[in-house]
C-alpha cells in the first residue's frame, strides 16, 4: 500500500512532524551550528534561536520564559519534578499520585516505592475519574507532591485537576501535572491554573523528538536533575537547539484555534465510535461517560484478540495501539484499564484510536469499514470454535 494511503490513528503516540518545524529547523542541522553558551557569532545565533523557542513554547502556557526548564522529553521533566519535589521535603518521603498514570510515572513510583517512599496511587470509577473527595483523604499526613495525569494516554480521560490543585494548594503542597496528552488540546493556562510543575514534550504537538519542557512557577526552588550551568542552573548539558526551535514552531501552532481544531476532532471521534458501537454489539467505549479529550477512543472489542484484530487493520494501511498496552513487555493487560475495573481479558481486547488534526472524514469512514470486517472475521471464526453466544449477546456497549 501506497505510504500515502495509509490511516495514522496513532497521534497519542506521537505526531508527525509539522512541515513548518522542520522548516525552521534544518539550518540549526546544517549551517547553524553554534553552541549557545559560546561568545561567538554562531553561539549568538544559537542562544537567539533558544531564546526565541523558549518565548514561544511559555506562551503556549500563559507562562514566563523564566518559568520553562528544557528536557530531553517529558518522561525525564516527570523524573525531574518527582525527584526534586521528594528532595525539597526531605522529611515527607510521601507521593500521592494515581493507579492511571503514565508508565513514565507509574514506573518511577514502583521504584521510588522500594525504596522507602510511601506512594498513595488513587483509585478510579469504572470510567477512569477520580474523587475528589479521596484526594483530599490522601493529603493528609502531608506527602511532598501531588502527582497527577491530566489527560489519561489510553482513554483520554481528563482529571478533575481543579479541585485536585485547589485543595493542594489549601495546604501548601506542590502539585505536578502530566500533561503530554493536554497540551495542544485543552486550554492551559499557568495564570489561571496555580500548579507548581508541569511536563510536557514537543512531539505529542507537531514538534521533535527528543525535547519537552517542565514548567517550574516562579518561586519553586526545585533541585536540578542534571547538573550544568545551562538552563539557569536547571538542568545541565548543551541545549538542543534545532530541537528547541521545532518546538518552539510547534507551540505556535498548537495554540492556534484550539477550540476550533477539538471540535473539528471531536465529530470525528464520535463518527468513529457511533458506527463502530452501532455495528459491532460486542463493542464497548472505555471511558466513554466520563469528560474526554477530543481525539482519544478507547474500545474494547469483547472476546476479539486485540493483537490479531491490530494486526488485521495494519495490513489494511490503518495504524493504532492496543488498548493492553505492554508496558513491560511480558504481555501482561494495561494497568490503567485494570485500574477502571476493567478485566484483563476485556483489556486485551481493547485498543485505542488516537485521531489529529489531518484526519479526514473519509479516513474515519474507511477506517470504520475495516475495524468492523475486521472484528466480524474474528468473531466468526471464534463462535467456529465454540465462542459462547451468551457473553456476545451480552456485552455492554459503554463502560
Amino acid at each position: 500500500m501506497d505510504e500515502t494511503e495509509r490511516i495514522y490513528l496513532d497521534h497519542n503516540a506521537t505526531t508527525p512532524l509539522r512541515p513548518e518545524a522542520l522548516e525552521e529547523m534544518c539550518p540549526y542541522l546544517r549551517e547553524r551550528h553554534g553552541n549557545p553558551s559560546s561568545p561567538g557569532f554562531s553561539g549568538r545565533l544559537a542562544k537567539e534561536a533558544v531564546v526565541r523557542g523558549r518565548r514561544e513554547v511559555a506562551a503556549l502556557l500563559g507562562a514566563e520564559p523564566a518559568e520553562i526548564v528544557f528536557t530531553s522529553g517529558c518522561t525525564e521533566s516527570i523524573h525531574h519534578a518527582i525527584l526534586g519535589a521528594l528532595e525539597l521535603a526531605p522529611d515527607r518521603a510521601r507521593i500521592v499520585s494515581t493507579g492511571v498514570e503514565h508508565p513514565a510515572t507509574a514506573l518511577l513510583l514502583d521504584r521510588l516505592e522500594g525504596r522507602a517512599v510511601e506512594v498513595v496511587r488513587l483509585p478510579v470509577d469504572r470510567q477512569g475519574m477520580l474523587d475528589p473527595g479521596q484526594i483530599e483523604q490522601a493529603l493528609s499526613p502531608p506527602p511532598a507532591l501531588l502527582s497527577l495525569v491530566w489527560v489519561n494516554n489510553e482513554t483520554g480521560v481528563i482529571a478533575p485537576v481543579e479541585e485536585a490543585i485547589a485543595l493542594a494548594k489549601e495546604r501548601g503542597l506542590l502539585c505536578h501535572l502530566d500533561a503530554a496528552q493536554a497540551v495542544g488540546k485543552l486550554p492551559v493556562d499557568a495564570r489561571a491554573l496555580p500548579f507548581d510543575l508541569l511536563s510536557f514534550s514537543a512531539h505529542k504537538i507537531g514538534g521533535p523528538k527528543g525535547i519537552g519542557a517542565l514548567f517550574v512557577r516562579k518561586g519553586v526552588a526545585l533541585p536540578p536533575l542534571f547538573c550544568g550551568h545551562q538552563e539557569r542552573g536547571r538542568r545541565g548539558g548543551t541545549e538542543n537547539v534545532a530541537a528547541i526551535v521545532g518546538f518552539g514552531v510547534a507551540a505556535r501552532f498548537a495554540s492556534c484555534d484550539p477550540v476550533d481544531r477539538s471540535r473539528r476532532v471531536g465529530l470525528l471521534r464520535d463518527r468513529l465510535e457511533g458506527e463502530i458501537v452501532r455495528l459491532l454489539p460486542f463493542a464497548t467505549i472505555h471511558g466513554g461517560s466520563a469528560p474526554r479529550v477530543a481525539n482519544t477512543s478507547s474500545i474494547g472489542f469483547r472476546g476479539i484478540d486485540g493483537e490479531e484484530l491490530l494486526a488485521g487493520l495494519e495490513r489494511r494501511g490503518i495504524e493504532a495501539s492496543l488498548g493492553s498496552a505492554c508496558s513491560s513487555g511480558k504481555g501482561e493487560p494495561s494497568r490503567i484499564l485494570a485500574a477502571m475495573g476493567i478485566s484483563a481479558e476485556d483489556a486485551r481486547s481493547t485498543l485505542r484510536f488516537s485521531l489529529g488534526e489531518e484526519t479526514s472524514p473519509e479516513q474515519i469512514d474507511r477506517a470504520v469499514r475495516a475495524i468492523v470486517e475486521e472484528a466480524r472475521g474474528i468473531d466468526g471464526r471464534q463462535r467456529g470454535g465454540g465462542r459462547n453466544d451468551e457473553d456476545h449477546d451480552s456485552a455492554s456497549r459503554c463502560g
